[in-house]
């Protein structure tokens, strides 16, 4: 008996053997670009020690390069990357400017809470 209720996604690709290759070659890509940027974040973090004068501008690199990965992802795997240049700036500019809010309260507040302690001595 053949179920209807079961759809076999596999076999209802309709692409040819070069689009295959053109997908996989977009997999790959894309993979290689995030796990080198994540080796790069990891490696910054294992060799910079945070008492160094370094450690500010690793801090930055941390952010710029983790909000670049996100609105990377977003555009690939969410397949923004395919709309109209308008949808993308929709979308993209207030993630960004939330993001970049939210950043400048937690450095901010960071540092008033650094210099309280310094200040009373804690």
């Amino acid at each position: 008996m053949l179920r209807d209720d079961v759809i076999e996604y596999s076999l209802d690709a309709h692409h040819s053997e070069e689009q295959g290759k053109k997908i996989r070659k977009k997999i790959l890509q894309v993979t290689a670009l995030l796990t080198a940027i994540t080796i790069i974040e990891v490696a910054l973090g294992a060799m910079i020690k945070q008492g160094s004068g370094a450690w500010p501008y690793v801090k930055w690199s941390f952010i710029i390069m983790t909000l670049l990965k996100a609105g990377y992802i977003v555009m690939v795997f969410m397949h923004l990357g395919d709309e109209r240049k308008a949808l993308k700036y929709v979308i993209l500019v207030p993630y960004f400017i939330f993001m970049s809010y939210l950043i400048f309260i937690a450095l901010y507040e960071g540092t008033a809470i650094g210099e309280t302690l310094a200040t009373y001595g804690a």
